[in-house]
């Protein structure tokens, strides 16, 4: 179990604390942070509806920084990616990795093979998803004709990223990083499903992290995680419904039930996760990484 309070890590400086993810500067030979390099460390805290839950999952930060690290070699054909190593203060050994720093950029690059979440809600309004014309009769689940590129703004901390237009991405980055990082997203996502279909899994769609190492676009941050991407049984897809998950989904789908008593209009935090809940969805996580990689987890 994970505490709010970063870590004292001795030769490391806290840098900043986001929903999921604590970063440290590896302290250099004059005692100052480094500027090259960054400690990611995946705390067991989980978000949802913009809010980050008192209730930890047991061991989901190791689950997601070892299937990233999977994920990454299996696309390192199509992309780089920031590891330098995983060489880490035993304290945060098998749920952190040092890394190169990058300059981010300012979208989150998500792609979509299932309709479904906002995706279905934006479709249901206008027929179109970040502007992209879909055609009629989709329902939940629905497979897409083919993958589709759905960028989104990268919001604060307890705001809300909103979805925006091809256009706006070509408006931030330019034309030519827009398209580079369009049909990277798009074909993570498909190798993605090639290799999770055949262990039967479906990844609906999936939200990546870039960086530039000077004209070099390198992945950065997690890869096809049950917390970046919805993981669906093969087995048990039905589209016309919400679908079974391996992913967090079955986190917001308790907070909305009557059993949880919370409104999410109502402004306030969401309530404690009871304890079967928490144990389900560390089970489902669990269960991802060990499907997808063939491999049995160690905590």
């Amino acid at each position: 179990m994970t505490s709010d309070v970063p870590l004292e890590l001795p030769g490391y400086a806290h840098v900043y604390s986001g929903k999921v993810r604590d970063l440290y500067a590896p302290l250099g030979g004059d005692g100052r942070p480094r500027e090259d390099r960054l400690l990611l460390v995946a705390s067991d805290r989980l978000s949802a509806y913009d809010h980050v839950l008192e209730s930890p999952i047991p061991d989901k930060g190791a689950v997601l920084t070892q299937l990233s690290l999977w994920w990454f070699e299996q696309v390192a054909d199509l992309v780089p990616h920031h590891v330098v190593s995983t060489d880490v203060p035993a304290a945060v050994a098998g749920r952190a990795v040092l890394v190169e720093r990058l300059e981010m950029l300012p979208v989150e690059c998500v792609a979509r093979g299932y309709l479904t979440g906002g995706g279905l809600n934006e479709y249901q309004a206008s027929g179109s998803v970040s502007g992209i014309e879909l055609p009629g009769g989709l329902v939940d689940g629905s497979r897409l004709p083919e993958p589709i590129f759905t960028p989104s703004t990268k919001a604060p901390v307890g705001e809300h990223d909103e979805p925006i237009p091809y256009e706006g991405v070509v408006a931030e980055i330019g034309a030519d990083l827009a398209s580079r990082v369009r049909d990277l997203t798009v074909r993570i996502l498909q190798r993605g499903n090639e290799i999770a279909e055949r262990r039967g899994i479906i990844l609906a769609d999936t939200k990546v992290e870039f960086g530039m190492r000077g004209d070099e676009v390198v992945l950065a941050d997690e890869l096809l995680t049950p917390d970046s991407s919805r993981f669906w049984p093969a087995d048990q897809w039905e589209p016309g419904h919400p679908q079974p998950s391996f992913d967090k989904q079955f986190v917001r789908e308790w907070l909305t039930s009557p059993a949880s008593g919370w409104d999410k209009n109502s402004g306030e935090a969401p309530p404690t996760l009871p304890e079967d809940v928490v144990a389900a969805t560390r089970a489902k996580y669990v269960e991802a990484y060990e499907r997808l990689t063939g491999r049995t987890f160690r905590s």
